[in-house]
């Protein structure tokens, strides 16, 4: 079976959404109406994205984790991630055992270094993020067993810190990274924590699940299909033609964004493009793109999912497009495309 997430990157309106929503209020209040009515379509949870300074209302997506559960019961909840740097390690780690215990057990824990153009905003370079991100992760693998934290690091420093409350779930919420390569998936795979990644095309991410695996492997920690998620810009039409159409819009806004960010590689290249393999950088891939009929729209999910090994599926849907046409795209998707990748195996 493959599980349905969304991965919400809640847009800040510009142009002609801007001016349809007008209150900010009723346009936050309608985005907490999808989200609920999320959980009645089947979807498995949602993962907020963190963004700062520009482009999207989230740049404390807690907040709206705590909004949604209020209104939900089964709706897993997280972040994909928590841009460890801009906080003190020991303030993550009490929200996620308040987040755990106040959404009843539903919280999914994710992380992620930050995107170096909104690092770079507050001075952080991504060598100093890449070291924060590095102390936070350890510091909260730490917490997260329940005892005192003493903790000396070259950012952060602590003496027999307790850390409350503790999370519902035990012995701890499911813990996920966000990875472009395989050296930050060989690092989540030491610390036992799942993966999600995108933009790549299947070759390399091909690669980089590869590289988890072994790794997890080389450290004892059994993983498969449940720990690896692929996340995909998505467009569901019932005609095709449309479809082509609203994702054309959804691409141009993606490369819009990605353009500022010094680790992407924007081309319409062949589908196994491969980036230079000096670090984080990454393609923006053909295969990012996921549009069609509900029915093609399935059976590209279910050929890339298999192809690379993940059975959770992140979807971005309708990148960027006013509230009403995204909740039609939540409800096809949920109605006609759900059901399909429920059915499906991956091995």
């Amino acid at each position: 079976m493959i599980e349905s997430w969304i991965f919400e990157f809640f847009p800040e309106p510009a142009g002609q959404a801007a001016q349809a929503t007008g209150d900010l209020q009723q346009y936050f209040s309608g985005y907490l109406d999808l989200w609920t009515r999320d959980e009645t379509l089947g979807f498995k949870g949602i993962f907020f994205s963190e963004h700062h300074f520009g482009g999207s209302f989230s740049p404390s997506p807690n907040l709206l984790i705590v909004a949604v559960a209020q209104r939900t019961t089964t709706l897993r909840l997280g972040v994909m991630g928590v841009v460890t740097p801009f906080y003190s390690p020991a303030r993550i780690a009490e929200e996620i055992g308040m987040l755990d215990q106040l959404s009843g057990g539903r919280l999914e824990i994710g992380t992620a270094v930050g995107i170096p153009q909104e690092l770079a905003r507050v001075n952080l370079s991504m060598a100093e993020a890449r070291e924060r991100n590095d102390e936070a992760t350890r510091f909260l693998d730490l917490a997260l067993t329940g005892k005192p934290v003493t903790f000396q690091g070259k950012h952060f420093q602590c003496e027999n810190l307790r850390i409350l409350p503790p999370p519902r779930q035990q012995p701890t919420p499911p813990k996920w990274t966000t990875v472009v390569s395989p050296n930050s998936a060989r690092k989540a795979a030491a610390r036992h924590s799942r993966i999600c990644t995108g933009f790549n095309a299947m070759t390399r991410i091909k690669e980089i699940f590869d590289d988890y695996r072994h790794e997890a492997d080389r450290c004892g920690f059994k993983v498969g299909p449940a720990d690896l998620a692929l996340r995909r810009r998505v467009v569901v039409s019932q005609s095709r033609e449309q479809a082509a159409e609203l994702m054309a819009v959804v691409e141009d806004r993606m490369r819009e964004m990605l353009a500022k960010d010094p680790r992407a590689r924007l081309q319409a290249g062949p589908a196994n493009a491969v980036p230079d393999a000096s670090g984080g950088g990454f393609v923006l891939s053909e295969d990012e793109s996921i549009h069609g009929t509900p029915a093609m729209v399935a059976e590209q999910i279910i050929e890339q999912c298999r192809t690379v090994g993940a059975s959770n599926f992140l979807s971005v849907l309708h990148w960027g497009s006013l509230l009403d046409e995204v909740s039609r795209g939540h409800q096809l998707f949920g109605e006609e495309v759900i059901p399909s990748l429920k059915r499906a195996k991956v091995q």
